[in-house]
């Protein structure tokens, strides 16, 4: 890492953080253009450079290499310091696994706060996640999550613990930096620890080089996952209990078919209301356990059933029976 240049006085200069998307000149933002066309100077990775290049022409550019994320930054706050205007970019989303979060470890490091003559500005862009899904249907309707494989600044075990904890949880997930030239057995190990917990059949969709040249998408299952062609360019997305894959789209369901039938034109089912939680939220949820425990079904058995801590069990059966009256539905939330 360079060592900050000390100054005498900080110039009125920015930083712009600016996520560029997945790569595709069509698919980044208005702003992210226009962010990178007032800057002076133009920071980012040697590939992502070459994605702007036609935006870039005519300005100082600073080429860094995979590792030197730190170094980045240090330059664009030395360059900011001398008054110019900075493009710090990031493929995707500059606060998702991009600079926004190296970027002001360096500021605050190097004593700078909002009210500096330096500002910074945050320009998002499209995720791989975002990105991703798009190329293969709409995998992200319902809860997801993402979780980065790579092992150079976090530890195994706490990647690990996260890997087992979402599959567990039922979640569907993207997978970053699944896989480098060097790292190859940790998409492994994420395929071992998913198996204990999800069907072997469970849909994955694997994309490399979304909305790039060589783009690649490929649709697998997880007991198949490892075998794919994988890389640091892919992203994978590992499908919830409930996604399904038809017509060469992945699709997770948001969950209507808990509460309508939508083969009868879409009315409510027995025991469910329009605009109301599920017979099975939280309420209703209360309700039954609290018969249940009444009837004889001890706290263990009840934190097997609902695969839940016995201590979260515990506690909410200690509260007073009293359940609150569901407000009526808001507008937002009319399901």
């Amino acid at each position: 890492m360079t060592d900050l240049v000390e100054t005498p006085a900080a110039l009125a200069g920015k930083i712009m953080l600016v996520g560029i998307g997945p790569g595709s000149v069509e698919h980044m933002t208005q702003r992210a253009r226009a962010a990178i066309a007032e800057a002076d100077v133009v920071i980012g990775y040697v590939t992502y450079i070459k994605l702007v290049a036609d935006l870039i022409e005519g300005k100082e550019i600073i080429r860094k290499s995979m590792t030197e994320e730190l170094d980045r930054a240090v330059s664009a706050l030395e360059a900011a310091r001398q008054g110019k205007k900075v493009a710090l970019i990031s493929s995707g989303d500059a606060g998702v696994y991009g600079m926004a979060g190296p970027t002001y470890e360096v500021l605050f490091q190097a004593g700078w706060t909002p009210d500096d003559a330096v500002q910074v500005e945050i320009i998002p862009g499209a995720s791989a996640l975002n990105s991703c899904a798009a190329l293969v249907g709409a995998p992200l309707t319902h809860d997801f999550c993402a979780i980065s494989l790579s092992d150079l600044l976090t530890p195994w075990p706490t990647i690990a613990r996260r890997l087992d904890a979402v599959a567990m949880a039922d979640f569907v997930v993207a997978l970053y930096n699944p896989k480098s030239g060097r790292r190859t057995r940790q998409i492994v190990e994420a395929q071992r620890l998913f198996l204990r917990h999800r069907r072997a059949d469970t849909p994955v969709a694997i994309v490399k080089s979304g909305y790039r040249r060589r783009q690649n998408i490929v649709f697998t299952t997880l007991d198949q996952m490892a075998e794919a062609d994988i890389g640091m360019l892919s992203t994978v997305l590992i499908g919830n209990s409930n996604t399904f894959i038809r017509h060469g789209l992945m699709v997770t369901p948001r969950g209507y078919a808990n509460k309508y039938d939508l083969e009868d034109g879409g009315s409510t089912r027995e025991g469910e209301k329009a605009g109301r939680s599920l017979s099975t939220g939280l309420l209703g949820w209360l309700e039954q356990i609290r018969a249940d425990h009444a009837e004889g079904v001890d706290v263990a058995t009840l934190a097997r059933q609902h695969r839940l801590p016995q201590d979260y069990i515990s506690a909410v059966l200690a509260e007073p029976d009293a359940l609150p009256e569901e407000p009526a539905p808001a507008e937002e939330d009319a399901a």
